[in-house]
């Protein structure tokens, strides 16, 4: 019994342990679960949401957290970047949550991007500059502040030029290169005298300028005080050409030889030689000595570009008329070197007595207008020779015949002050003609669409065998399918061409699309449209595709393929260029100017800030920039571009923030002195 005793009392003994050790376990987790809980709530976090695997399994019993339809405010935690890493960005997650809890997130007041560095940043530009945005010059400090990734830089401001230099074409208005020319007989003081130095001021707009009537109404009428010069109303007044009304000047649509206006006169080109068939087989066209354009700018309505070109003479606002208008033109002259255009470039060439002899030099100029012409284009010639029975004037149309059959041109119709003339197709008939006859064709290796600073030469610039050139489809068809000289540009790729051409405007078509739906670029009235680097000229063409009523200057630079006969075998205009020189055109006369991948090819020859300020020189107040280049250059560009005077602001490719590229967009604001 004592032994049974002595066993009950250790068992009762293990009992009371047992019970008193699981008694201080409860007790110590009450304390700390009531001390965690106090400490959080006293520490202002909210409750953690915990789900158990009875609520997963059992909706009707899953517990409401206390943290339902309470709004947080985050932005004490994300724009704590002090001791931040780098960070991946983490997609949005709103889409996980019920609408209203989403709604209810997205209404924190506080935003940003993040820079390089994954830190949050909350200065940034959304959306386009305020076209209204004017900048006063005169009260605007000699340095501006750019943030650059948190930092700032000190960006000193270009001052304005002399207010004479308003209307100022470097290459052109070089006069003291220009005063030392050993000759000026053949208009070599019209060519290009580029000056050492490049501009390192921004041209003023002239006083009273004003935001250019937008198209089509600007064919008719322009404002006086953007174009302020009345010489051409005086000179030209009795001639329809143009007048000025009150603060405006009118263009009724005449010229020196179709007073009556430019509609009738073409619709009399098309009775004397039906084929010409403007807006079919006749799409790109060359007026030379322009006037105010109003061939070129009647044309328009034909489905016909036409490239008015005229020298900056006595008559020196004629293609600043036109580019206020809204017509495609450009300073050039026919003196002692090639125009920067392509041969077999135009289906009609087009001169309304444009005071040119033809025949001197032995027909040196003509033959220019040869190598320009297709292979089975026009020649269109209005001027007194044609139809005057004087002494003088027969003797210049009998030199103009024979010039004109030695060449091997056909006097289609000849009607009142008109002759058409065509071009042969091919080079039998230059082949057949009795050995030494003048002019001989040109050698073999020259190269008809080499054009940079190459001298007019004194031959019959030969057709190419295989057809390229002469043998292009009608348009509209021509914008799309990949012509024929496609094969013969310089490129390391042979087989792909045609995949390349396709891929480019395929790029374009789809990049300018989303641009009209996102961006809505058909309020930007764009009119006047200027492609730096246009390749094939896909940029072009994808205007054209999505109905922004415009047209595009397509610069191909020197520096890369001579893609320039293939752009106008699509039935689209363009100039050979080299962008380390300014531009043969007058300031202000372009409403967007496009560069894409230009620069990280240029700066390897240029300085980018004189292309960029060649840039503001030629675009028009209130105008946009749209650059798409390296990521490593944008810092550079918006620097440069604030210089300047621009608006500028950053953004994605549309193949994302991963993509090297970005893209710029500068608006340049209306300077006021």
């Amino acid at each position: 019994m004592q032994k049974m005793k002595a066993v009950n009392n250790g068992v009762d003994l293990l009992k009371s342990h047992a019970c008193l050790k699981t008694g201080v376990i409860i007790f110590i987790s009450l304390t700390f679960f009531y001390l965690g809980k106090h400490w959080s709530q006293n520490n202002g976090d909210q409750n953690l949401i915990f789900l158990t695997t009875q609520s997963l399994l059992s909706p009707s019993k899953v517990i409401l957290s206390p943290n339902l339809k309470k709004v947080f405010d985050l932005s004490t935690i994300v724009n704590d970047t002090s001791n931040s890493q780098t960070l991946a960005p983490i997609p949005p997650l709103l889409d996980a949550f019920p609408p209203s809890t989403a709604e209810k997130m997205a209404e924190v007041e506080r935003m940003g991007v993040l820079d390089e560095t994954g830190a949050m940043q909350d200065e940034f530009s959304v959306g386009e500059i305020d076209p209204e945005l004017v900048d006063d010059w005169s009260r605007s400090r000699n340095e501006s502040e750019v943030r650059v990734f948190g930092g700032k830089i000190r960006v000193k401001r270009l001052k304005l030029c002399d207010r004479s230099m308003s209307e100022y074409i470097p290459c052109l208005d070089n006069v003291e290169v220009i005063r030392r020319l050993k000759s000026t007989k053949n208009g070599e003081k019209f060519e290009r005298h580029c000056p050492e130095k490049s501009l390192s001021c921004i041209v003023p707009t002239p006083i009273g300028y004003t935001t250019p009537i937008p198209w089509p109404t600007s064919r008719d009428e322009v404002w006086f005080s953007n174009v302020p010069h009345a010489r051409l109303a005086e000179d030209k007044g009795g001639q329809n050409w143009i007048l000025v009304d009150k603060n405006k000047f009118k263009f009724p649509g005449g010229g020196t030889q179709f007073i009556h206006g430019a509609d009738q006169y073409l619709d009399q080109i098309l009775k004397m030689v039906p084929d010409i068939t403007f807006g079919d087989h006749t799409r790109v066209a060359l007026d030379v000595g322009c006037g105010v354009a109003s061939f070129g700018a009647y044309l328009l309505s034909r489905d016909v570009l036409t490239m008015s070109v005229a020298p900056k003479d006595v008559h020196e606002n004629q293609i600043q008329f036109a580019l206020e208008r809204g017509v495609p033109a450009m300073v050039a002259a026919f003196a002692t070197r090639r125009l920067l255009y392509p041969s077999q470039a135009f289906d009609l060439i087009h001169c309304s007595r444009c005071r040119i002899n033809w025949t001197r030099d032995d027909g040196i100029l003509l033959l220019e207008i040869n190598r320009l012409l297709r292979g089975g284009g026009h020649f269109v010639w209005a001027a007194q020779p044609v139809y005057k029975h004087e002494p003088a004037l027969e003797e210049q149309w009998e030199e103009m015949i024979n010039l004109t059959t030695r060449l091997c041109w056909k006097l289609v119709k000849k009607k009142g002050y008109i002759a058409i003339w065509q071009k042969p197709v091919d080079n039998s008939c230059y082949i057949s003609r009795q050995q030494g006859s003048q002019p001989a064709l040109c050698e073999p290796d020259d190269d008809p669409d080499n054009v940079w600073y190459v001298d007019l030469k004194a031959c019959i610039s030969r057709l190419p065998e295989t057809g390229y050139g002469t043998k292009v489809t009608k348009w509209p068809a021509r914008l799309y399918d990949p012509p024929d000289r496609l094969r013969s540009i310089h490129i390391d790729a042979y087989l792909s061409r045609k995949e390349l051409f396709k891929a480019e405007f395929n790029y374009w078509n789809e990049t300018i699309a989303s641009n009209v739906r996102g961006l809505h670029w058909k309020n930007f009235k764009l009119r006047n449209v200027l492609d730096m680097k246009a390749g094939y000229g896909g940029f072009a063409a994808a205007l054209i595709e999505n109905n922004l009523d415009c047209w595009v200057m397509n610069v191909v630079p020197v520096s890369g393929p001579n893609t320039l006969p293939v752009i106008y075998d699509r039935g689209l205009l363009g100039v050979m260029h080299d962008w380390c020189e300014p531009f043969d055109t007058y300031p202000r006369t372009y409403d967007f100017l496009h560069a894409a991948g230009l620069f990280s090819i240029e700066r390897k020859r240029c300085n980018i800030s004189s292309i960029m300020l060649e840039m503001d020189r030629i675009l028009r107040p209130g105008g946009r920039v749209y650059i798409r280049d390296s990521l490593s250059l944008m810092d550079e560009l918006q620097e440069i571009g604030r210089t300047v005077g621009w608006g500028v602001a950053v953004r994605d490719t549309y193949e994302g923030p991963y993509e090297s590229y970005r893209i710029m967009v500068g608006k340049k604001r209306m300077l006021k002195k």
